[in-house]
C-alpha cells in the first residue's frame, strides 16, 4: 500500500473543525491504526449505524481527510476507505488562527480536544476491575530540557510510535485498538495537594 503523504499539516479552519468532530476524529484514528476499511466494518468496529458511518466518511472525503483505496476493493463497486495521511495531522493553532474563521475553529478544536483529554485521563485512572487481557499504563516523568531538546524528544517519541503503527497496522483479530496519548509541555503550575478544597 502506497500513501502519497505520511502526515499532513492542517491550514484550513474548516478542516480543523472536521478533525475536531468526535466521531470523525475516531474514524480517522481507527483508519490510521487498522489501515483501509469498508464503511460497514468501521460501523461495526465503532458501534455506529452504517448510514451514519457512510455520511461521516463522505464528509471526511469532502475535506480531503480520507480517500477511496482502489487497490483494496474486491471490485469497482467495493468502496474501501483509507486516511490521506496515515500518520495523522499536525496543527499549528497559532498560524491557523490567522486565517479567516481560524479563531472560531481553533476554539472549537481546543474545546473538543480538552474534553477528550479528560475522558482519556479519567479512563486511565478508573478503578473498573479491568479485563486481565488488556493493558494500561500511565507514565509521568519530569525532564529538564531546552525548547530544542523538547522538540527532539517529541520527534524521537513520534518515530517510535510510527514504527509500531507500521508494524501493527491491519485487521488482525488478536489485536484491539490502543490509544497512545502523550503531552510534553513545561511543568504546569502548582497542583493542589490531596484534600485541598475539601471540607472536614
Amino acid at each position: 500500500m502506497t500513501y502519497p503523504n505520511r502526515s499532513q499539516a492542517v491550514h484550513d479552519p474548516q478542516v480543523l473543525r472536521a478533525i475536531a468532530h468526535p466521531v470523525r476524529n475516531r474514524i480517522l484514528t481507527e483508519l490510521a491504526a487498522s489501515g483501509p476499511m469498508r464503511a460497514a466494518d468501521l460501523a461495526r468496529e465503532l458501534d455506529l449505524p452504517a448510514n451514519q458511518m457512510s455520511f461521516h466518511l463522505r464528509q471526511l472525503a469532502k475535506y480531503g481527510l480520507v480517500e477511496e483505496d482502489p487497490d483494496a476493493g474486491r471490485d469497482k463497486r467495493d468502496r474501501v476507505w483509507r486516511p490521506v495521511a496515515p500518520d495523522g495531522f499536525s496543527v499549528n493553532l497559532t498560524d491557523l488562527e490567522k486565517e479567516p474563521g481560524g479563531k472560531a475553529a481553533s476554539a472549537v478544536y481546543r474545546q473538543h480536544a480538552a474534553g477528550w483529554g479528560h475522558v482519556v485521563v479519567d479512563a486511565a485512572y478508573a478503578d473498573d476491575r479491568r479485563d486481565p487481557k488488556t493493558f494500561r499504563t500511565v507514565t509521568e516523568q519530569a525532564v529538564r530540557l531546552t525548547v530544542e531538546e523538547a522538540k527532539e524528544l517529541a520527534a524521537d517519541l513520534d518515530e517510535v510510535v510510527t514504527r509500531w503503527l507500521d508494524r501493527t497496522r491491519g485487521r488482525d483479530p488478536e489485536r484491539s485498538t490502543y490509544l497512545w496519548f502523550s503531552v510534553l509541555q513545561p511543568y504546569p503550575g502548582d497542583r493542589p495537594a490531596p484534600g485541598d478544597g475539601e471540607q472536614d
